[in-house]
């Protein structure tokens, strides 16, 4: 008996394929589509990408994006957060933003949703460390803890009041408590 072996998607047929909502990610050769946000994963999304951008942002040192497609490396992932230095941000010639990023977040965010996989999320950290990401972080909201990846694949814990790693030029300081403090509306 005859075996079809289906032709496994390269990473110019995804990027030509339409984009999903919620995004999908391109990894290994394999299309993993992102869970939709929950009250938790959007709020500590937005106050991320607003903390880090009032100090790094107004001073021209760096960017935080929510959502952004970034292709590097033969894959094509969609971060909850990428931050890049302000000198790595594309540009047209007249000075706008691109709108495609064909490099890799130099520091780069995943918010662990209830039901996404650990492996996955995970796999996409460690692709960015392999390919010139400095710091990765992994929040877990279930267990209020982050995991740092950093390159050489080296991986930290940060729980409770450990302070947590930031792009080098960035001067902020942030403990893990702070960031699952964001989560209290009272």
């Amino acid at each position: 008996m005859a075996i079809a072996i289906q032709p496994q998607l390269t990473l110019d047929d995804f990027l030509k394929l339409p984009e999903t909502e919620p995004a999908s990610d391109f990894l290994n050769g394999e299309i993993i589509q992102k869970p939709m946000p929950q009250g938790e994963h959007s709020l500590l999304q937005a106050t991320l990408c607003e903390t880090i951008n009032s100090i790094a942002r107004s001073q021209k040192i760096a960017l935080a994006l929510p959502e952004l497609r970034c292709t590097f490396g033969g894959a094509s992932i969609v971060p909850d957060v990428s931050v890049f230095r302000w000198d790595r941000i594309p540009k047209t010639p007249t000075g706008r933003i691109v709108n495609r990023f064909e490099i890799h977040p130099d520091w780069v965010i995943e918010i662990l949703s209830p039901d996404q996989r650990l492996k996955k999320v995970l796999s996409k950290l460690l692709h960015c460390s392999r390919n010139g990401t400095e710091i990765g972080w992994l929040i877990y909201p279930e267990d209020e803890s982050v995991l740092g990846i950093f390159p050489g694949q080296r991986v930290e814990l940060y729980e409770g009041a450990d302070k947590l790693p930031i792009l080098d030029g960035i001067e902020l300081e942030l403990t893990v408590e702070q960031v699952f403090g964001w989560l209290s509306l009272t």
